[in-house]
């Protein structure tokens, strides 16, 4: 049952049959067998067929929800068990915002000291993507905002506070400057996120807050790109503080802070809501916990 449930899992993130089976590592025919077996035990129809996939129908939706909980539970079960054998040991994959990928590493490096047979990846995805991943079973925590899109039913950390201010080039920017506002940041050659990422959003807001219009002459999904053509002197652009303490070091750039908002917006770690969670997800929370710079919500 686990295993059919593993392949209607993927079929319904890969919505065709044989990328599906691909994913599962078998044929087509046995993936497509495993989906009719399960809707003969369940006594329902599953899958919406043609002459190719067509979605799920009311009864799959249900029972997706039911698989990925199921299957995330026997995931735990396993794990759990391996770590009364051998310890914490496993692989833990990580989803980040482009804008905390340079923080990631205050809370790998420590948790590699504290477990070193725990491996771990990372991969840069928007916060939309990384709770579509979590809700998939395809990461075990991501890194994302925590307060200002939903984020559904999961188990949250907050790590930090995303202050901003603006990148450049040019030193006349910053003379005789100790900050400057939202408004004379959008009068700016801005090079900025692209609009499907949650920093962009968050941006635009508050440039729109403060009664300017949102025009960036350049955008990018990557936050390297954006450094880098700030290094060409034609562009600027707002980062966070934490990223600029990284990309800055030994560059010919000058940062200065934007005034307000009185509340940035706070990133945290997030995993599945699971009760419990596996020995590794539950000692990576735990790290979360002691590294973070932002009061914990009452447990």
């Amino acid at each position: 049952m686990i295993d059919k449930l593993e392949m209607f899992i993927a079929l319904a993130r890969e919505q065709h049959f044989g990328r599906a089976a691909e994913v599962c590592n078998v044929t087509q025919p046995t993936l497509s067998a495993a989906v009719k077996q399960l809707e003969d035990q369940l006594g329902v129809m599953l899958v919406r067929r043609g002459s190719r996939f067509q979605g799920l129908t009311a009864e799959g939706e249900r029972v997706l929800d039911w698989a990925r909980r199921i299957v995330g539970d026997a995931r735990s079960m396993r794990e759990e068990m391996r770590a009364v054998r051998l310890g914490l040991t496993g692989h833990i994959r990580i989803a980040v915002i482009p804008t905390a990928l340079t923080m990631v590493r205050d809370l790998t490096t420590p948790f590699y000291d504290e477990n070193p047979n725990v491996t771990l990846s990372v991969s840069s995805r928007t916060s939309n993507q990384i709770l579509s991943l979590l809700e998939n079973l395809e990461i075990e925590v991501g890194i994302t905002y925590l307060d200002h899109e939903p984020l559904g039913k999961v188990a949250s950390v907050p790590l930090y506070r995303e202050r901003y201010c603006l990148v450049g080039g040019d030193d006349r920017l910053f003379e005789g400057r100790e900050s400057i506002t939202w408004k004379e940041v959008s009068a700016l050659p801005l090079c900025l996120l692209t609009p499907d990422m949650q920093n962009r959003r968050i941006i635009d807001s508050y440039l729109t807050s403060a009664g300017a219009e949102v025009r960036p002459t350049l955008e990018s999904d990557s936050m390297i790109s954006l450094f880098s053509h700030v290094l060409t002197g034609n562009w600027v652009s707002v980062m966070p503080e934490k990223l600029v303490e990284t990309f800055g070091a030994g560059q010919t750039v000058r940062s200065i802070p934007i005034t307000g908002p009185e509340a940035p917006p706070v990133v945290g770690l997030v995993a599945a809501h699971r009760e419990p969670h596996t020995p590794v997800i539950e000692a990576l929370l735990a790290l979360a916990r002691r590294i973070s710079t932002e009061p914990l919500p009452a447990r």
